[in-house]
């Protein structure tokens, strides 16, 4: 199995040693790019089991993957090294870009949402699995003792992006709606 592969699974495994890894690689940023973009292809066919639309919506689900990955590391960097950094937390934002790239990766089970009836289902296992593979990514990439700093960073930085896109959702939807009247 070559190395990226493998990458993903030990990722999806939940693997701290794999984390740790990325981190210190810097040259695995192709990788991470690739994950993220893989784990919402898989989203994007997965979601067509649902009734989304077909080659549209999946490159649109790419770039808005890649633009969201982006976003959600930046905040976690910021949170994790400015607002709530523990004694030896040391990084940087390369670091957080590849471990959290690479915590997308039990997002390709989305591809089974292609099966009439699970899309739901597979949908919120891969949630909730890659919530805790971000956990631990963040806890690995700042170098964390606490685990419940991890999560707190998490919770933070979701809610900085979940008001980041409800803004930007409102200039661009309010941008496209008709004149009143």
């Amino acid at each position: 199995m070559n190395v990226f592969m493998e990458r993903m699974l030990r990722a999806a495994k939940l693997d701290i040693h794999l984390y740790e890894e990325v981190e210190a690689d810097t040259s695995a940023m192709p990788q991470a790019i690739g994950v993220v973009v893989l784990s919402s292809v898989a989203a994007g066919i997965g979601s067509t089991g649902m009734g989304a639309t077909g080659a549209g919506g999946i490159l649109m689900g790419i770039v808005a993957a890649l633009a969201g990955w982006y976003i959600w590391a930046f905040l976690t960097y910021f949170i994790g090294t400015r607002l709530l950094p523990e004694p030896q937390t040391k990084a940087d934002y390369g670091e957080l870009l590849r471990t959290i790239g690479f915590s997308s990766s039990p997002g390709m089970i989305r591809i089974l949402g292609i099966i009439p009836g699970l899309g739901t289902l597979v949908f919120f296992i891969a949630s909730i699995w890659m919530l805790v593979a971000m956990v631990i990514a963040v806890r690995q990439a700042l170098d964390y003792t606490s685990t419940w700093r991890a999560v707190g960073v998490c919770v933070i930085g979701w809610l900085f992006q979940t008001v980041i896109i409800v803004v930007v959702l409102a200039l661009f939807g309010g941008a496209a709606s008709p004149p009143a009247g």
